[in-house]
Order: structure tokens, then C-alpha cells, then sequence
């Protein structure tokens, strides 16, 4: 998969990017979410993001949707996505 070369920090934009297949859609999405400014640039939600790794985001997300603790959750990076361990 293109996007298993960017997994770790710093990688926010490049991860996406390769994701969807264009920077400037992936630019757009930021920038909906409120992680990129107008002129492209990370704004502090953004940075914060940016500092985290790709196991380190899914684990957020799904802490955030599910309101559980990230210890609740197992990461698979082949799909980027966190599941909720069995013993949960």
C-alpha cells in the first residue's frame, strides 16, 4: 500500500495525500477539519495532529467517537483503523 510509507510523524498532509490520491483534495479535507489554513499552512490543531503518528490518530479517533480509553482498542495498520479489543 502507497500510504504505509508514511506512518509516522509529521506525516498528516503526505499520509493523506497518498490516501486520496491528490494533495490538493487532501488539502481541502484539512482544511474543512479546521487543520490547515486558506494558504495551506497547519494551524495549531493541525500541529497537533501532525505531531502523531498514524496508529496514534486512529487510536484518538476512535477514543473520541467511542468515548472508551485508547487502551480499549488495538491498532491494525494495514487498514488504519483501531478496533475495539475482545476483552472490552
Amino acid at each position: 500500500m502507497e500510504t504505509q510509507k508514511f506512518m509516522g510523524k509529521n506525516q498528516l498532509i503526505d499520509r493523506l495525500a497518498a490516501q486520496m490520491g491528490s494533495r490538493e483534495a487532501a488539502l481541502e479535507v484539512l482544511q474543512k477539519r479546521g487543520h490547515v489554513d486558506a494558504k495551506g499552512n497547519l494551524t495549531a490543531e493541525g500541529k497537533r495532529r501532525d505531531a502523531m503518528t498514524a496508529e496514534e490518530r486512529a487510536l484518538d479517533r476512535a477514543k473520541t467517537r467511542t468515548g472508551k480509553p485508547t487502551s480499549a482498542f488495538k491498532y491494525d495498520p494495514t487498514t488504519n483503523r483501531a478496533t475495539l479489543r475482545k476483552k472490552y
